[in-house]
């Protein structure tokens, strides 16, 4: 992975076609080592989440290309290499665990991230009911060891429908409903980070089996 990083780090500093093209393979290799990494996890993930069985890497990962049409940035190329494995993909309605590999912001996380308008409804009806078994699962010791915080991603009030004292409130005015724990550089490149990241997949994969309850 230290030629992962590295091609990633000296295409931040020459995020241009020309560059890009003329280290192509560079590119290649890095890619078919994420390629690699993203099929050991799904591999991994489908014995406690039997949801990503039958998906390939190829499903999961975020192409390295921009689209700059309607961006004021206009770089053409992303700095990281991500990939999101779930039920469908990449592109998943469904909750599913990420991988974001980016030169010191490398992190590791996963649940739903910004879902429209009907599963979050979805998400905050079985919320309403269910809150106390999310909590558990997010403020058990070995959770929070991985992943301390959730997203703060939240609405300012209330959401349509749901009152302004609902005993669970709190967790209803969230827009998300995701996790991440930073990864360094070292853990990147070094031995741990297939078992480091397959531990904490574990431990989301109960956040994600709750959330797919609620679209289900």
């Amino acid at each position: 992975m230290k030629k992962v990083l590295q091609f990633l780090q000296e295409l931040s500093e020459n995020n241009n076609r020309e560059w890009f093209n003329d280290n192509r393979k560079s590119y290649e290799e890095s890619r078919d080592k994420i390629i690699f990494l993203t099929d050991v996890f799904i591999n991994e993930i489908k014995k406690f989440d039997p949801e990503v069985a039958g998906i390939s890497p190829k499903d999961c990962i975020f192409r390295i290309f921009k689209d700059v049409r309607f961006s004021k940035d206009k770089l053409p190329y992303k700095t990281n290499f991500g990939s999101f494995i779930a039920k469908g993909g990449r592109k998943s309605i469904y909750p599913g665990y990420y991988i974001h590999i980016e030169p010191n912001q490398s992190f590791v996380g996963g649940g739903v991230y910004m879902p429209q308008a009907e599963p979050l409804r979805a998400i905050r009806m079985y919320m309403a009911e269910h809150a106390p078994e999310f909590l558990d699962i997010k403020d058990d010791e070995n959770f929070k060891r991985i992943f301390p915080e959730m997203y703060d991603h939240q609405l300012k009030t209330a959401p349509k429908g749901f009152p302004k004292d609902h005993e669970f409130i709190s967790v209803l005015k969230y827009k998300s409903y995701i996790f991440s724990s930073a990864i360094d550089n070292k853990t990147i490149i070094g031995d741990g980070l297939i078992d480091y990241t397959i531990e904490a997949f574990r431990e989301l994969g109960k956040v994600n089996s709750f959330l797919y309850k609620a679209l289900t």
